[in-house]
C-alpha cells in the first residue's frame, strides 16, 4: 500500500522574483517583480469569471480578459492594490495598473513567468505521450 504522506506534505513552490523591465529603479538597483503561484481553485473562480453566455445562450470565454486577471492575481509585489500606485498611475484596479505600467514585451514576459511558477507552461499532451512508454 502506498503511503498518503507525500500528499499531506507537499512541496510548496516559493515566490519567484522576475525582472521584467529595467526601468523599476531603486538607488539604481532594478527592483523585480514577486510572483506567487495560482492554485487551480483561483484559477476555477477566474474562468467562471470570464465565461459569459451570449444572447444565443452559447458560452463565450474572454480569454483576454482572463490572462490579465490571472497575471494580476499572481503579484504579489509591488502590491497592485495600493490606491497610491493606482492613483498615481490614474487606473482602478489591479489588472488595469499592471496594463498601465508595463509595455507589452514586459507585460508578456510577466504573464510568461506567472503561467509557469503556476504550472501552466507544460504541454499536457507530452505528459500523456511519456506515460503511454
Amino acid at each position: 500500500m502506498k503511503s498518503l504522506n507525500a500528499f499531506l506534505n507537499p512541496v510548496q513552490v516559493e515566490n519567484k522574483e522576475v525582472i521584467v523591465s529595467n526601468r523599476f529603479k531603486d538607488n539604481d538597483k532594478v527592483v523585480p517583480f514577486i510572483i506567487r503561484p495560482i492554485t487551480q481553485e483561483e484559477n476555477k473562480l477566474l474562468i467562471k469569471k470570464y465565461t459569459k453566455k451570449d444572447k444565443k445562450g452559447t458560452e463565450v470565454f474572454d480569454r483576454a480578459e482572463y490572462v490579465q486577471a490571472l497575471t494580476a492575481s499572481a503579484v504579489v509585489f509591488p502590491d497592485l492594490k495600493n490606491a497610491e500606485l493606482q492613483n498615481a498611475y490614474g487606473v482602478l484596479g489591479e489588472s488595469s495598473l499592471l496594463q498601465k505600467m508595463l509595455y507589452v514585451g514586459e507585460y508578456a514576459e510577466l504573464a510568461i513567468a506567472v503561467q509557469e511558477i503556476s504550472g501552466l507552461d507544460k504541454d499536457i499532451n507530452n505528459d500523456i505521450e511519456e506515460a503511454k512508454n
